[in-house]
């Protein structure tokens, strides 16, 4: 494509996050043609015999479900926002490990704990980007005053809602999701500072 004299071209600067945002509107395709049975079958995790493989298998794909078109398109724009940006920084395999870090930690978490509900979508990947990327200006002895406005903003309304509202929103999910990016976060800063690596 020519503009004002110049050859431009499409390119496809986050692997990662172009791929999960693929798998998971696939997912949503999915599930509208099965009616349902990919999202219960794959893409949620629920309480279920430990002896059914799709247990130990929805711990990690229950990220790429999403509900409806707009619970999918509120998750992808903040991830297609922030996530690219975490890509270029950090590296495909970092983020990819931060992904299926958080899906398994959210994902465990709402096994054990709330046994008579499903969770899906990549609201925790998402809360786990926005925490990673407020640790970005990490330094020795410094804590980022972004990260502690987004700390107080972002988990103080999940605890909230977790306390005192009753929405069907998995704010557990959330929360472990912020917690998990913000640990990634301290880490991989940590270790740009000094030269090595974490993962």
């Amino acid at each position: 494509m020519k503009i004002n004299g110049k050859n431009w071209r499409v390119s496809g600067n986050a692997p990662v996050i172009l791929l999960f945002t693929a798998l998971s509107f696939g997912a949503l395709l999915l599930n509208g043609i099965t009616g349902d049975w990919a999202n219960r079958t794959l893409f949620s995790v629920y309480r279920a015999s430990f002896l059914d493989p799709f247990t130990y298998i929805r711990f990690f794909t229950h990220v790429l479900g999403h509900a409806n078109w707009s619970h999918f398109i509120g998750n992808m724009m903040l991830l297609l926002v922030i996530g690219p940006l975490l890509e270029e920084r950090y590296g495909s395999a970092e983020i990819l490990v931060v992904i299926l870090t958080t899906a398994f930690v959210t994902g465990a978490a709402h096994f054990l704990f709330a046994p008579g509900s499903r969770l899906l979508g990549a609201s925790g990947v998402v809360f786990a980007c926005i925490l990673l990327s407020s640790l970005g200006s990490l330094k020795e002895g410094e804590i980022p005053l972004t990260f502690l406005l987004v700390a107080v903003i972002y988990l103080g309304q999940q605890v909230y809602g977790a306390l005192f509202l009753k929405d069907g929103v998995s704010y557990l999910t959330h929360i472990l999701g912020g917690m998990t990016g913000a640990s990634f976060g301290y880490l991989m800063n940590g270790h740009r500072r000094s030269g090595r690596y974490p993962l």
